[in-house]
Parts: structure tokens; C-alpha cells; sequence
């Protein structure tokens, strides 16, 4: 077995927000469950509802920003930022601008929706 793995073909995960979703290692493209990297692509005007998920998640800004609400506090991150939120932290992600923003989120352990815990 070779000591690396090459990922040329995320899985494309599909969503009802226009959101892009490319999973390069994870539950759903690799069946890794320590940790997941995800590149995706928010649309302008986008938004998630609260959470409290199980596992770490680091988020790394490409290009525009994102808005995180973090147990109440408002944070805004550019183009070259990146960001820890520890498990078990209630956050809202939202891209309210008029720009998409492209990211890369890494979770560890991986995403889950059994362990995001969105509320409704």
C-alpha cells in the first residue's frame, strides 16, 4: 500500500442553498471518519442555521468573506484568514455580502450531519 493517496475527484456533495460542496477526504468521498477537508463555495446571501457540532473545524478564506456568529459574537473573515472553532462551540455561517466567498474546511474529527447538530 502506498503511503499517500492522491484526491483528483472530490465528491461532490449536494446541497438545496446553491452552496458547492467538493469533499476531498471524509465520511462521504474517502470513508475517513478522524478528519475531513472540504473546498467549497458560498453564494452571496448565504446562510446556515446555528449549530453546535461535535468536532473542530478550521476554516481558510480563498477568496471574498465569511461571517461567523460565535456564541453571540460577529466575526467577519477576508481572503487569506483562517479560523479554529473548537466542538461543541453554537455557530452560524453566513456569506451575507455580494460576493461568493470560496474557502477550505477541515474537521476533525470528519463533518458528519449526525454530529453537526443544526438547529431547525
Amino acid at each position: 500500500m502506498k503511503p499517500f493517496r492522491i484526491q483528483r475527484n472530490p465528491i461532490v456533495i449536494p446541497t438545496d442553498d446553491d452552496k458547492i460542496i467538493k469533499e476531498h477526504f471524509g465520511l462521504a468521498s474517502s470513508g475517513q471518519s478522524d478528519i475531513s477537508i472540504a473546498h467549497m463555495v458560498a453564494p452571496p446571501g448565504w446562510s446556515e442555521p446555528f449549530q453546535t457540532p461535535e468536532f473542530d473545524e478550521y476554516t481558510f478564506i480563498i477568496k471574498g468573506r465569511k461571517q461567523f456568529c460565535i456564541n453571540g459574537e460577529t466575526i467577519v473573515l477576508n481572503a487569506g484568514e483562517s479560523i479554529m472553532i473548537s466542538k461543541n462551540t453554537r455557530i452560524q455561517y453566513a456569506n451575507p455580502f455580494d460576493e461568493p466567498c470560496e474557502y477550505l474546511a477541515i474537521c476533525k474529527p470528519a463533518f458528519s450531519p449526525n454530529t453537526v447538530n443544526r438547529e431547525d
